[in-house]
């Protein structure tokens, strides 16, 4: 990678220029205004030599000794302190763009193997938009990672056991419901809009219904049983449902595994012995745990023998980091769409066997989890199991606005809550990008035929939701507003889409390329959009080794800034010996952003 030459041959020049080599000294791609490359030796320095940083960055950039062949062209002291080297672009600029437009560019080959589970939301309802940023998170870090070189599993963890099941069961039992929803109503909003909400309502009301909830709970847990079986067809049901969604969203998975497969194989008795002989479950006699087996004051089995969640996600974890054996064999889950195939756990000896074992282990769920997963961290640590990660996001709100629009009622702060109906779908808000998408693009393509403009609304509202799921911190809860995200100006989705489009219809007007003379290369904006093409290889390291989506994102949206400030400044067609070199940069330039959309999981259309 050329940023990677640029930053071993200023080490070298500078380890030639400095006595002391014991120095750990950072060298990396400058900021703004600090040249190409830039180092803090001086700092680090400064304190042994007892002189000002400034002082020792004149000195070694005055002893810096740049050979002939080198992409360095000078080595300067910055006031501040720092040592910056300026490259020869005369020489880089071929180099980057030759590069740029090769498959493969910024591509790692780590040979690590990685597991990450992600989605994983409970089959009693459709998904709201909470949920669609674990969906974008895990589906993103999976794509960067790959990019990095990793081998990597994406499962989805299906909990068709537990009390939510138990409520949706109790609702079609006890209080009659239709088992089809109504027209044009899909069969996950119908449970968890109607059936989960209603079935909710009336506990405080009727308290009986405690105790039957907590027998059907028994009884699915038993697994062979009408209840069981009802609960069976449900999920399988909502889960096809729901999977139609993430599919929409671009999300694809490797591997199914159901929470009653894992109750049903006798994982969790091996590892509740091994908590057991290890005394990290204890149990409580008397109290208000009296009966429960627990895990510093957490329930793992109740006293009337059913497990609880953090039981179940216990042997679970322990199986992705492969401390215990494997029971499941597997069979094929039809129905996601390209070539990624889909299994599904199963616990008896039909289908294959596929042996998981990886050097990491990823878990996708909101910081509301923070501390079991931790807990479940720990134990696994205790077990030997090590580099398993949360990787933790905050919440999604609506803004107040969005929120009228969609007939919600909230204060832009109230979170998503499926028990008490307070939510808006993935689906009601892709409907929504997708109208207003449809309505702007039709106006602006008068030309375009109906398939084109469907395509094109479909592509412009699934990388909407995605961009404004991923471009802030995981550690910052997201506030979505439908009208701001959905803008041509500012970072949002549209705009980097609309400088992906500009590219594409100046290389659409030229069938003769000619000579790409990058030595015309050497205007501001041209430098500073031929930069950030160098710098994607070390975008993708950074944003694979800190798990951020938010890298890449931001990377999307400097480079979209960058071409838009070249395409305004500089004319490409007609710029008669500048043009082969600026068809280049564009050509480069589309090249990358459309590797780095696709790591973001956002097709990039030719036109808007």
């Amino acid at each position: 990678m050329v940023y990677d030459i640029l930053i071993r041959q200023v080490r070298d020049i500078i380890r030639q220029s400095i006595i002391h080599s014991d120095i750990e000294y950072a060298v990396e791609p400058a900021r703004s205004g600090f040249g190409d490359i830039s180092s803090n030796v001086a700092f680090l320095l400064s304190k042994r030599l007892h002189q000002s940083p400034a002082d020792v960055a004149r000195i070694i950039a005055d002893g810096c000794i740049i050979p002939p062949d080198s992409l360095i062209d000078t080595i300067r002291a910055h006031p501040s302190g720092y040592v910056n080297a300026y490259a020869r672009w005369d020489k880089l600029a071929y180099m980057i763009l030759e590069s740029s437009i090769r498959e493969g560019y910024g591509s790692i080959k780590t040979g690590q193997s990685c597991i990450i589970e992600h989605t994983s939301v409970n089959p009693n309802k459709a998904l709201h938009i909470g949920h669609a940023r674990n969906i974008i998170v895990g589906d993103v870090v999976s794509r960067i990672l790959r990019k990095a070189g990793h081998k990597v599993t994406i499962l989805n963890y299906v909990d068709d056991l537990g009390l939510q099941v138990a409520d949706i069961v109790l609702g079609f039992r006890h209080f009659k419901y239709d088992i089809e929803p109504p027209k044009g109503i899909k069969f996950d909003a119908y449970c968890g809009d109607t059936i989960y909400v209603d079935t909710n309502a009336q506990y405080d009301k009727h308290p009986e219904l405690y105790k039957m909830r907590s027998d059907i709970l028994y009884n699915i847990e038993q697994g062979d049983t009408d209840d069981a079986r009802m609960a069976k067809e449900i999920t399988r049901r909502v889960l096809a449902a729901q999977l139609s969604t993430c599919w929409k969203l671009g999300a694809s998975y490797d591997i199914l595994n159901f929470e009653s497969h894992i109750v049903q194989s006798g994982l969790w008795s091996q590892i509740f012995d091994k908590l057991k002989k290890m005394k990290i479950a204890t149990y409580e006699s008397e109290g208000e745990n009296a009966g429960c087996w627990v895990i510093r004051d957490k329930v793992l089995v109740r006293s009337n023998g059913t497990a609880t969640y953090m039981a179940k996600d216990i042997p679970y974890a322990a199986w992705k980091m492969g401390i215990i054996k494997n029971p499941f064999r597997y069979v094929r889950y039809e129905g996601q769409p390209g070539n990624t195939p889909l299994y599904q756990t199963i616990i008896h000896d039909d289908g294959i066997e596929m042996p998981l074992k990886a050097d990491m282990v990823i878990t996708v769920i909101d910081s509301r989890q923070s501390n079991l997963q931790e807990m479940i961290s720990n134990i696994l640590y205790e077990m030997g199991g090590k580099n398993y990660i949360h990787l933790r996001y905050e919440a999604v709100t609506l803004s107040e606005k969005t929120a009228k629009d969609m007939g919600i009622s909230t204060d832009g702060k109230t979170q998503m809550s499926g028990r008490r109906g307070i939510y808006v779908s993935v689906d009601s808000v892709y409907d929504t990008l997708y109208r207003k998408a449809y309505s702007e693009t039709s106006k602006r393509n008068p030309d375009m035929g109906t398939d084109a403009l469907h395509l094109t609304s479909h592509v412009l509202s699934v990388a909407t939701l995605r961009y404004e799921m991923i471009r802030q911190d995981l550690g910052r809860p997201i506030t979505f507003d439908m009208d701001k995200s959905t803008r041509l100006d500012g970072d949002t989705a549209p705009y980097i889409l609309y400088a992906y489009a500009r590219a594409c219809r100046v290389l659409e007007k030229v069938r003769d390329f000619g000579h790409a003379d990058t030595s015309c290369i050497y205007g501001d904006k041209e430098l500073h959009l031929l930069r950030l093409l160098g710098m994607y290889p070390i975008i993708i390291r950074d944003a694979a080794s800190n798990l951020s989506p938010k890298v890449v994102a931001r990377y999307c949206h400097d480079l979209a800034v960058a071409f838009n400030a070249f395409y305004e400044s500089c004319t490409i067609i007609g710029s008669g010996a500048h043009q082969g070199g600026r068809l280049y940069m564009t050509r480069a330039f589309g090249a990358v952003m459309h590797d780095a959309l696709h790591m973001l999981g956002v097709d990039a259309p030719h036109r808007m």
